[in-house]
């Protein structure tokens, strides 16, 4: 069997408004994604304690799946009368079924970080038992391993002697929290806007057997930790410098990554009021930032 995928335009004000008509017309699914994605105006969406809850991107694409013999013209006629919009870019494309379960494991075998630190999928046998082995699925939160701002926080981690108390900033699916706990971490926090991304993180901590508290964004964070790592988007690294340098301990480290090489020495000046920043480390076009925080 296949289906057919309507994808149509949306900017910030309608994205929604279409998403819902199109299920009330009839849509076995709908979902809405930045038009930008994975491009250098990849828009980040996230919140600060305090702040009204995130909205929607500027630039959006509704994606509607539907039956294959589909009206797609009626449909969108349909659309039209329940939304007001007098008309819309779109695009069709055919999906043809298969085992999504399969089709998904296929994408994610074991990754070697080190020698001694590898990321294992559920459904694989570890490579090297000796080694530490992070068991972890994909979920609905960023973070498997295989992303170069992930494999360059995690090679970092494993470098460092004395983890002690760790931050993970924007935790996704918990790697870095629980690859910081396995590596000899005392105590870790992890913190996230994305609801999802707090249960994926406790899931995946319980998997390997880690004791990580997981927090939402909008709790407020009390102390201060030794090492602060945070892999999000540069503009939301930006934003969050105070709060990231205000969680880190003077004489503390972080490492920062979710930044493109042209985005890097913005970055640098910004967090140069609270920390000593070393030279960038780069990864198939992604930095990571690492610095010490300034005694004062």
């Amino acid at each position: 069997m296949s289906w057919l995928l309507l994808k149509i335009q949306a900017d910030d004000a309608n994205a929604e408004l279409i998403s819902d008509a199109l299920m009330e017309l009839g849509a076995l699914s709908v979902s809405i994604e930045d038009a930008n994605a994975e491009t250098l105006a990849e828009q980040a969406i996230f919140g600060e304690p305090g702040d009204p809850p995130p909205g929607i991107w500027h630039q959006n694409i509704v994606t509607a799946m539907l039956e294959q013999d589909a009206d797609v013209l009626m449909l969108l006629q349909a659309l039209t009368l329940q939304t007001k919009i007098p008309q819309f870019n779109y695009s069709t494309e055919i999906i043809e079924e298969q085992d999504w379960v399969r089709a998904t494991q296929a994408q994610f075998d074991p990754i070697k970080i080190t020698d001694t630190l590898w990321i294992v999928p559920t459904w694989h046998e570890a490579p090297r038992p000796d080694a530490i082995n992070i068991i972890l699925d994909p979920g609905l939160a960023f973070g498997t391993g295989s992303h170069p701002t992930t494999h360059l926080c995690l090679d970092w981690l494993t470098k460092q002697t004395h983890l002690q108390e760790v931050l993970d900033y924007g935790c996704g699916s918990g790697i870095l929290a629980i690859a910081a706990k396995k590596l000899g971490a005392t105590h870790v926090t992890g913190v996230d806007i994305d609801p999802q991304a707090i249960i994926a993180s406790r899931y995946n901590a319980e998997n390997n057997q880690v004791d990580i508290k997981f927090v939402d964004s909008n709790e407020h964070l009390s102390g201060q930790y030794n090492y602060v790592v945070a892999n999000i988007l540069s503009s939301a690294l930006m934003v969050l410098a105070p709060i990231i340098a205000s969680a880190c301990k003077n004489g503390g480290k972080i490492a920062l990554s979710g930044i493109l090489e042209s985005q890097k020495e913005t970055l640098i000046q910004r967090y140069q009021e609270w920390f000593n920043v070393d030279a960038p480390i780069v990864s198939d076009g992604w930095v990571l930032l690492t610095g010490t925080k300034k005694c004062r």
